[in-house]
């Protein structure tokens, strides 16, 4: 197949070729793309050089997919423009996920809602994406009330900016910050602009996702996002509030027999998931499971991923994989 790759020479960008290479996907041809100026770069992929092209000059080479990761901007732009060329775009960015016209993907939990028809697919946010891994497989056992999640999240989902300045915080060099103030040794309560309610965007894009993806508006989920001096991946501290029952030791064996997830909790060996475990994995990392005592049918747990690869790169390279295999694709 024919794959092109646009935001081909940014951090998710490159973690999407090594998907692509892991995964076995089948590329026939890769066609890297991005902005005009860094057009005629060279991208290495399978122990080839392919030079990236323009988004214009990716379209006249007729891709059967391409994989966005370049930002909101580039995707209002040109996704519609790939689209009405007949090529079907997985896009990464904020730009298409809340469109009520546009899917909303995370293959374990609703890739059977895609279509033939479906030329522009939204990929979630990363730390809903590896939310609702964790929690879908509880939500249709014992129903899910309501979710309060706090977020711990790594420099690398702001980009290769962020983790300059962090290296360089540590080193003790001046260069371009990413944030407003220090990360190194500190943390963030803000995760992109803050709105009139008080929320911040990163915020507001968890509670609206995990309802348009778990097909469940009667969810309720109330967030806080913190950027912290970590890299390799994001962590959770979720709070769920069920409508039924439940046995802890069923509720642990719904999680160790679902898709995608490794459960890491045996907290007499000190057992439980942290960035560093799930740095370069593609499973959601679940642990500190125990029972809320401060209310009836409710449980807390920790949840860890890699913002890159599940959180970004895998799950669109899922779809295409879903897309394909169900003859979804041209």
């Amino acid at each position: 197949m024919k794959v092109a790759v646009v935001g081909a020479t940014g951090l998710v960008g490159g973690e999407m070729l090594k998907v692509l290479t892991e995964r076995n996907f089948p590329v026939s041809e890769l066609i890297p793309v991005a902005s005009e100026r860094s057009a005629g770069k060279q991208v290495a992929f399978q122990g080839k050089q392919y030079t990236v092209v323009t988004p214009d000059v990716a379209i006249s080479m007729k891709p059967d997919v391409a994989i966005f990761s370049a930002g909101g901007g580039t995707s209002l732009e040109w996704a519609p423009r790939f689209a009405d060329a007949g090529i079907t775009v997985i896009d990464n960015s904020s730009a298409w996920r809340m469109d009520p016209t546009k899917k909303l993907i995370v293959p374990e939990i609703n890739a059977d809602a895609l279509t033939k028809d479906d030329k522009i697919i939204a990929n979630p946010n990363c730390s809903t994406i590896q939310m609702v891994v964790a929690l879908n497989p509880l939500h249709k056992k014992y129903g899910i009330k309501r979710i309060v999640v706090s977020t711990y999240q790594s420099v690398t989902g702001t980009g290769k900016k962020a983790v300059d300045q962090l290296m360089n915080e540590r080193k003790g060099e001046q260069g371009e910050m990413a944030y407003k103030y220090k990360i190194d040794l500190n943390l963030i309560p803000q995760i992109d602009v803050f709105g009139d309610n008080g929320y911040t965007k990163e915020e507001m894009k968890m509670i609206k996702e995990t309802n348009k993806i778990m097909r469940d508006d009667s969810i309720r989920v109330t967030a806080t996002t913190v950027r912290v001096p970590v890299m390799g991946g994001h962590s959770e501290s979720v709070n769920v509030a069920f409508e039924k029952e439940f046995d802890l030791a069923e509720l642990r064996g719904i999680l160790e027999n679902a898709p995608g997830i490794i459960v890491k909790d045996d907290i007499a060996n000190f057992q439980y998931p942290m960035p560093l475990d799930a740095h370069g994995r593609d499973e959601v990392f679940v642990g500190r499971l125990r029972r809320d005592e401060s209310q009836e049918k409710t449980l807390n747990m920790w949840i860890v991923a890699d913002n890159l690869r599940k959180g970004a790169a895998t799950n669109a390279v899922q779809i295409a994989e879903y897309l394909k295999a169900n003859g979804l694709l041209g």
